[in-house]
């Protein structure tokens, strides 16, 4: 069993925990806004985790809870997860389209195609973007990012600053993706995909930063790649998940400093992580064309 929100209920949203922060809800006329999730059964590091039960329900279940909050998705079919090709993911789509969420099945190496042709065929202005990893990801900033996006219409892609790691989301104009997917040259680019978007000069960039100090911690480790972080998040469910509602990143912190034991759990991974995600963002050479057409490496900072 997936969990209380079913297909029945396709344009229901979750909860977002009282007293959480508002933010303001779209306007008429306002851009169509939907979402992506890039997820994959296949890991070295911990293989299947999108089905690791937390509170009783799979990872996936609780990151599309904390997409359908968003006040910006107005349906759930509107939150696409960007699954792969390959056999390992055939479990997904029936248990993703249980919920009402839709699937897209691309290149298991090539993010920037995957992502692409999620939004080809849908009529989508801006998306929010979420990995399958951050099981905490924060409605409040996809919000913050969209909203800055529809505030300033030069800017193509918002990310977050500041917040701990597996908080943060990003927004994008569909438009910057169709930018992206003309100029990068094709090739393996899962790990380091969204640095085109960042780093390589073909977008306008915003950032959001947190919102207080209630949501910042700099020593907390919140997203899912190893064995450690599977048990520091269901210790972190044990204590705030209530069926319908989505605890947010103020929630976290709140608890962590309460019982700052539980950063031991994992909070040691954290420099392997960093040390890990570089090296293979460099072997991936991430390669693209600029603005006048010369062919640029995007160089990586250890």
């Amino acid at each position: 069993m997936i969990g209380p929100d079913t297909a029945d209920g396709a344009d229901a949203p979750a909860t977002p925990k009282a007293g959480a922060p508002k933010v303001r809800a779209p306007k008429a006329g306002a851009p169509k806004v939907g979402a992506l999730l890039r997820m994959r059964l296949r890991s070295e590091r911990l293989p299947n985790k999108a089905l690791e039960p937390i509170a009783g329900r799979p990872v996936f279940a609780h990151i599309l809870d904390r997409l359908f909050a968003s006040r910006h998705v107005r349906r759930r079919r509107d939150v696409v997860v960007c699954i792969t090709d390959e056999p390992s993911d055939d479990p997904l789509p029936a248990l993703i389209e249980a919920t009402g969420a839709t699937v897209f099945r691309g290149s298991g190496e090539d993010l920037i195609a995957r992502i692409s042709g999620a939004v080809r065929e849908r009529s989508f202005d801006v998306v929010i973007q979420v990995d399958g990893d951050d099981v905490c990801v924060d409605p409040l900033y996809m919000d913050l990012c969209v909203q800055a996006l529809i505030d300033d219409e030069s800017v193509d892609v918002a990310v977050c600053e500041g917040l701990p790691l597996g908080i943060a989301s990003k927004a994008l104009r569909t438009s910057a993706i169709r930018r992206v997917a003309s100029r990068y040259i094709p090739s393996p680019n899962g790990t380091g995909g969204m640095l085109y978007f960042t780093d390589a000069g073909l977008c306008t960039l915003a950032t959001v930063g947190p919102i207080g100090a209630e949501h910042v911690h700099e020593g907390a480790r919140i997203t899912l790649d190893y064995p450690s972080d599977l048990e520091f998040f269901r210790a972190v469910f044990a204590e705030l998940y209530r069926p319908g509602e989505v605890f947010g990143v103020g929630d976290i912190v709140s608890l962590l400093r309460r019982r700052p034991e539980l950063l031991s759990i994992n909070g040691s991974l954290s420099a392997e992580y960093r040390s890990r995600s570089a090296a293979l963002i460099e072997s991936e050479s991430l390669r693209y064309r600029d603005e006048e057409g010369a062919l640029r490496t995007l160089a990586v900072s250890r």
